[in-house]
């Protein structure tokens, strides 16, 4: 059995390199850096597993505080004991533990991605790999005990799930016409020891998978394809990216890990697979008949029920002498999946709106997690100064970057935090006309829970248009006074999130400042002083003073 604190040399090493480039190095890292529960206890991977972990993404736990998990001590709901643990949260429970994987800091992410798609280095063959120490084949995967058997794949929804699914998967393809593999992170439910059935995306074009599926059916030949669990982080993160069905993700993950990826060739189908990976399951995907597969719990919040997919004829099995299996958390987000996808997409669609499309106000893109798996709705945030063809030009552009992001987009200003739904919802409330700033974009394509039909994308600006009186808090420092008040009486800790204190939103004079400033400090009977000096005869109640003494016209907000 792998111990990861083994590695810890080769740990050191890596945390050199730009990237780990094996995953056990990676679970090194973590564990050195606090960021890795092992459980050595027997855990049942049927049943306790995936359960035990997803209480931390719906548990209230920080997000920071999130961990990956080693289990050592994997069984089965039948007693029988594996010898190969098992990761979970291990590629992107947080944000921190994805940037290792990276071997770069959260806020360089964006960045990385970007000049790796720019800037890709190809892979290096090489004649033998760490991932084909081990090869099952023929009788041994035929026995019901043998091939997918002796791998201690989870179940991630009990109660649901039909099957132990494979979940961090890359699945290898390669373009029968140009020779360019592709990978992509399907799911694929094990049917018997030597048969998988796999869900390959057919909508809108389809994934890479799936259109080199058609090439092949069209030919009248199976599919070879390979499934790898368990490579380098940065080979992992290029699945769920959508990059151009042409462009090797191989070449892409070495930018990221800033050398060649090492990959070596399939034992039984003609395809290149990461050398170092943990491990590979190599078969034919059966392009004249479709299986019934599922149910499993997916990402949009629900269980898929049974739809037909492909079969897969498993080959070969593969892996290390002493090799980690990984699993990843998906289903209702938060969970890994999102979070493996939010590092990465938010500052990319940042880098497109800003550097594309020219919108330099807009500061920040939030997609929001919780149930709804990032991609249909996502909030901009634009600097005070933005202009009303800026925030359209942005809410269009995401709307239209992904095929499957932004059915909801909606814009705010600086001072709200598009992280915090309150906020956006106030903003809704008192910054948006329904008649002028609600747009509707349609003919967009449905998602799988909109059973083929057309759909469209509601695009709302509820930025600040004119100026507003301040929020109406105390002001920061009488907040920020009270707070080191009520820590020294111990009471309750506090979650802050903004807003928290008051501010100016442009409706403020210089009149009111200083009133409010008297005020603080007791002398507000001079504040009464002067205004009884300013009283009108023949005026309506509820005028605004600045429309009788003049000034700056300012709105009403009474409602």
């Amino acid at each position: 059995m792998p111990d990861v604190r083994e590695n810890k040399t080769a740990a050191a090493a890596a945390e050199t390199r730009a990237a780990p480039l094996d995953f056990q190095d990676h679970l090194a890292n973590l564990e050195r850096a606090g960021l890795l529960v092992r459980i050595d206890t027997p855990v049942d991977k049927d049943s306790e597993i995936h359960p035990l972990v997803r209480w931390q993404f719906i548990g209230g736990v920080p997000e920071a505080e999130r961990k990956a998990f080693l289990f050592t001590n994997v069984v089965d709901a039948t007693g029988k004991r594996y010898d190969m643990p098992v990761a979970v949260g291990g590629l992107s429970a947080n944000a921190e533990i994805y940037a290792k994987g990276m071997g770069r800091s959260v806020e360089d992410i964006g960045k990385a991605w970007l000049e790796a798609i720019a800037n890709p280095i190809p892979p290096v063959r090489v004649n033998e790999g760490r991932c084909q120490e081990v090869v099952l084949t023929g009788e041994a995967l035929t026995k019901p005990d043998g091939g997918l058997a002796t791998l201690p794949v989870p179940i991630s929804t009990p109660g649901f799930d039909c099957a132990p699914y494979l979940t961090a998967t890359l699945c290898v393809t390669k373009d029968p016409d140009s020779g360019i593999q592709n990978m992509g992170t399907y799911r694929a439910c094990l049917r018997a020891s030597d048969r998988l059935a796999m869900m390959i995306g057919s909508t809108g074009g389809g994934q890479g998978g799936f259109r080199h599926w058609q090439k092949y059916r069209s030919r009248g030949e199976p599919m070879p394809i390979a499934i790898v669990i368990g490579a380098a982080p940065v080979v992992v993160f290029t699945g769920p990216q959508k990059l151009d069905v042409d462009m090797d993700e191989l070449g892409v993950a070495g930018a990221l890990a800033g050398q060649p990826i090492r990959v070596v060739r399939a034992r039984t189908v003609d395809l290149d697979v990461p050398a170092d990976a943990e491990v590979v399951i190599e078969g034919l995907v059966d392009t004249t008949r479709q299986e019934p597969e599922g149910p499993f719990g997916e990402s949009h919040g629900h269980i898929a029920l049974e739809t037909f997919n492909l079969p897969i004829k498993v080959t070969a099995v593969t892996h290390k002498k002493k090799a980690v299996f990984t699993s990843i958390l998906s289903q209702v987000t938060p969970s890994e999946s999102s979070a493996i996808k939010k590092v990465a997409y938010e500052p990319l669609f940042l880098s497109y709106i800003r550097n594309t499309l020219g919108v330099r106000s807009l500061q920040r893109v939030v997609m929001h997690e919780p149930l709804t798996n990032l991609r249909p709705v996502i909030f901009l945030q634009f600097s005070q100064d933005a202009n009303n063809s800026e925030i359209w030009r942005a809410l269009n552009g995401a709307a239209n970057l992904e095929r499957q992001c932004g059915k909801i987009v909606i814009a705010v200003s600086t001072d709200v935090d598009p992280s915090n739904l309150d906020g956006v919802f106030w903003s809704m409330a008192y910054r948006c006309n329904m008649l002028e700033d609600i747009h509707i974009l349609p003919h967009r394509i449905a998602g799988r829970m909109g059973q083929g039909k057309q759909d469209a994308s509601l695009l709302i600006d509820a930025t600040q248009k004119r100026p507003l009186p301040p929020l109406a808090l105390p002001g920061k420092e009488y907040m920020e006074r009270a707070r080191a008040l009520w820590e020294k009486l111990g009471l309750h800790p506090l979650t802050v999130r903004p807003p928290w204190h008051g501010y100016d939103l442009g409706a403020w004079t210089e009149a009111w400042e200083r009133y409010a400033q008297a005020a603080a400090v007791g002398r507000w009977q001079e504040n009464g002083k002067e205004t009884l000096a300013r009283q009108r005869d023949g005026i309506r109640p509820q005028t605004p003073v600045n429309a009788v003494e003049g000034g700056p016209k300012l709105p009403d907000v009474s409602e």
